[in-house]
């Protein structure tokens, strides 16, 4: 089996509202206590969705962040071991590199690349 998608996000420059829009959308609630890389949202602005998942297991973890100064995307991130050498890869293969690998406070590394189509894509792990 390949490397499993783990998380998404959803990043844009009033995250409040953006919040806001997908909990109506979608009814989602959110954990704004937690922190990620300031690479990828404001401190203290990003929020976890919560009980995205149903009681089978369907779904996978996510979030709503970023801030002023912050590019609007949406990612999802593919679970890796190794953060740096799936970028290394990633740009061996014609990808791009965007971001990281950056640290969060949790200890959790990230990292974007673009495609050789442009489309953004993370990956996330311990190292």
């Amino acid at each position: 089996m390949g490397q499993p998608v783990v998380h998404f996000e959803i990043i844009g420059r009033e995250p409040e509202k953006l919040r806001s829009y997908y909990e109506g959308l979608f009814g989602w609630e959110y954990d704004t206590s937690g922190r990620v890389s300031d690479a990828i949202s404001e401190p203290d602005n990003y929020g976890f969705v919560g009980g995205n998942q149903t009681s089978d297991g369907i779904g996978i973890p996510g979030g709503v962040g970023g801030g002023v100064g912050y590019d609007s995307q949406t990612v999802f991130y593919v679970g890796v071991r190794d953060v740096e050498a799936a970028l290394q890869k990633a740009e061996s293969l014609g990808g791009t590199r965007v971001l990281g690998p950056a640290t969060a406070p949790t200890g959790l590394v990230v990292g974007h690349f673009t495609d050789p189509e442009g489309n953004l894509i993370g990956v996330a792990g311990t190292g």
